[in-house]
């Protein structure tokens, strides 16, 4: 199991380092188009919202209620109950998704109103500002239906996953940026608001990412004509299960979303701010927690089905052990380079050093909490793959309210910068409840050779810390042309890596180390 685990993990790494890198493309163009300006703050807002039901039924709670039970179903060998439980699934989340986004459409004033309360308080002052809410409003109608087409994408790449065809659905978010850098490139410069282009460009993507993974679905034997089975006994199971998990999921969402609302009364630039530091965030967090968390859920799933609680504490392990590899030394790169590293890809167009320099801020108070992140990614499915979705949301309650009194805390006397560091502290107190729970449950302890080895990733990144300051103090990096300023960033994570990748060595981390325990 060991060795699958890391080839599915490594898959599914390297399709999510394309999107990634394709994604900060995107980001860079959007940056030099609109910068931190009104325009960038509504065009952010309007994407967020539909991302944040986007998680809530397609990648998030409903693919943690879907999974374990499609593996179920799955693992009971009958091919044509299989796709007749993915077509009743399919025909009620479809028809539940297309009238929500209909909705959305419809009340998006009611929305842009709601959620960026600042603004149209401004537009009922006849406050220049109030210009956002009447931009907001319009916008949310173009990108609001982007929700429904990446539903049913979501639906496709979690039956993908299930049956370990995970470079598919990694892919897919390609074709998302590919979208929106075609639009901002050939579209938004000819429009008077070069943000309806962006919006339009993400319209477009959802269509796009669904049609490309339909011949797989096809070639699968799973392409099925959606049927209405509310009341089907799989999608009772599965909506029963996803119920609870849309509150666990939705805790973060959440956040993010009140975070929106408070920044809405904030400066402006604070929404961007916060945006173009959680990209930088979102890199790690996509390329190696949720790469992680993608295999792990089936996998767990099925060590569940077949009652092997060893291989299933064994995977868990090994699911921790490389979060902490990874995410460690990441948390502490962004963190001392986090406004070199947003100067590089960022500044050009209306992206300026102060730009940099205010996002900088936020991405060093969200860097504290990557490790949390990611953990949490990991963690919940030890709960989820055994269709426990209750006690996730008990905690996710828990610090969503934390977070709310965190955020009400931290945002007077610190602004935008209080908001990511509330959501830190929110999520390393998420990770602490599921990790302590799973450990008095019996289901998942962090083995001694795990400790140990977290202890040495510690210590290099100590090390590592220490190397990056020494050799980024050796040339003054502001003064530096871009072509200066990239090379002496390149040396300085060089010799991070180095750093890093020796001092562990030194300290006996060997390979049997990323071999699970039970595998």
């Amino acid at each position: 199991m060991s060795g699958k685990l890391i080839k599915s993990g490594i898959i599914v790494s390297v399709m999510t380092l394309v999107s990634r890198v394709l994604g900060l493309v995107r980001d860079v163009f959007v940056a030099r188009l609109m910068g931190d300006g009104a325009a960038a703050d509504v065009f952010f807002f309007a994407n967020k919202i539909p991302n944040f039901l986007r998680r809530l039924f397609a990648e998030g709670a409903f693919a943690q209620a879907f999974i374990p039970v499609l593996t179920e179903v799955h693992h009971e060998g009958d091919k044509q109950h299989l796709r007749e439980f993915v077509a009743k699934v399919s025909g009620t989340l479809g028809a539940i998704v297309f009238v929500v986004s209909l909705l959305g459409v419809l009340a998006s004033p009611v929305l842009a109103a709601l959620f960026g309360t600042g603004w149209f308080l401004a537009w009922l002052d006849d406050d220049p500002a109030g210009q956002k809410f009447v931009l907001a409003s319009a916008m949310l109608k173009i990108t609001f239906p982007y929700l429904a087409f990446i539903s049913l994408t979501g639906l496709s790449g979690a039956i993908l996953n299930t049956l370990n065809k995970f470079a598919v659905a990694s892919f897919t978010p390609v074709l998302l940026n590919v979208c929106i850098i075609t639009f901002a490139v050939f579209v938004s410069p000819h429009l008077e608001q070069p943000a309806y282009g962006l919006a339009w460009g993400v319209f477009v993507g959802g269509i796009v990412q669904l049609g490309f993974q339909l011949p797989f679905l096809y070639r699968a034997g799973l392409l099925v004509k959606p049927r209405w089975g509310w009341r089907d006994p799989g999608v009772i199971k599965v909506r029963t299960l996803m119920i609870p998990a849309l509150f666990g999921v939705s805790v973060g969402q959440i956040n993010l979303l009140f975070d929106t609302f408070i920044a809405s009364f904030l400066m402006t630039g604070s929404i961007s701010w916060l945006y173009y530091s959680d990209r930088l965030l979102e890199f790690p967090l996509g390329l190696f927690g949720i790469a992680i968390a993608t295999v792990i859920l089936p996998t767990l799933s099925r060590n569940h089905v077949a009652k092997d609680p060893t291989a299933f504490a064994g995977n868990m392990d090994w699911a921790v052990r490389m979060v902490c590899f990874l995410g460690l030394p990441a948390a502490v790169g962004l963190a001392v380079l986090a406004e070199p590293i947003l100067t590089v890809i960022f500044q050009r167009g209306a992206f300026t050093a102060e730009t940099a320099r205010m996002a900088s801020y936020s991405l060093i108070a969200y860097s504290f909490g990557l490790l949390s992140f990611m953990l949490v990614k990991v963690l919940a499915p030890g709960f989820y793959s055994r269709q426990d979705t209750r006690t996730p949301v008990k905690f996710g309650i828990w610090c969503m309210v934390a977070n709310m009194v965190f955020n009400l805390v931290l945002a007077i006397p610190y602004g935008y910068i209080g908001l990511a560091t509330a959501t830190s502290m929110s999520a390393t107190l998420n990770a602490g409840l599921l990790y302590f729970t799973l450990h008095k449950q019996g289901v998942f302890r962090a083995s001694r050779d795990t400790i140990l080895f977290v202890v040495r990733i510690v210590a290099a990144c100590a090390a590592m810390a220490a190397v990056i300051l020494w050799v980024y103090g050796t040339e003054p990096f502001e003064l530096l042309d871009l072509s200066g300023k990239i090379y002496h960033l390149v040396l300085v994570i060089v010799a991070a890596v180095v750093t890093f990748s020796g001092v562990v060595i030194l300290l006996g981390t060997r390979p049997r180390h990323f071999r699970t325990v039970g595998g």
